[in-house]
């Protein structure tokens, strides 16, 4: 790991070879589809080169690191993938009113943010509302919402831009008092 952390390529093959096996196997119990994992491991490993640096062997192993890095990269594509199959306007079934026990006050107001938006996205036409809901809920690109809709970028986009610019409008309509311009 020291040799990774001196940015040596051939350390990070290494590394890669020794315990990329595992890693999918942990990223395979985790996503319970082989192309999810795959995709899961290899942002892995992209982002451990990317931060070596924050490997700190007194924390841990390189393996239980490594792991950690895999684990998480395979929660995130399966919450990716289980928003994209959601119904666009089904997020508003998801959160109650009380905050968690233990939830810091910017988790509570982030929570309040995201119900508004919620809320805000009901107004909106479907089509508009679900390319919004998947970016921001399911934090995709327009190219992947593309593929899972089976449109064109384009048509994504356009999409995208409409619905964002309906958002400014209402929120405009609200922040403005009555009569101000």
């Amino acid at each position: 790991m020291r040799r990774v952390q001196a940015n040596d390529p051939r350390a990070f093959g290494e590394l890669y070879d020794r315990h990329a096996a595992r890693a999918w196997s942990v990223a395979r119990a985790v996503c319970h589809d082989a192309n999810r994992a795959e995709d899961a491991v290899q942002e892995a490993f992209l982002a451990i080169w990317r931060s070596h640096g924050s490997y700190q062997s007194e924390r841990g192993s390189v393996q239980g690191w490594l792991m950690a890095v895999v684990r998480n990269r395979a929660i995130d594509a399966t919450r990716r993938e289980s928003a994209c199959h959601r119904p666009p306007l089904a997020y508003h079934e998801d959160m109650g009113e009380v905050p968690a026990a233990g939830s810091t006050p910017d988790e509570v107001i982030a929570r309040s943010e995201a119900d508004a938006l919620r809320g805000r996205l009901a107004h909106l036409p479907g089509a508009q509302a679900q390319v919004i809901a998947l970016a921001y809920y399911g934090g995709l690109s327009h190219a992947e919402i593309a593929a899972r809709l089976s449109l064109p970028p384009g048509t994504v986009k356009g999409r995208m831009r409409l619905g964002l610019q309906k958002l400014r409008d209402q929120l405009e309509t609200v922040s403005s008092p009555a009569g101000a311009p």
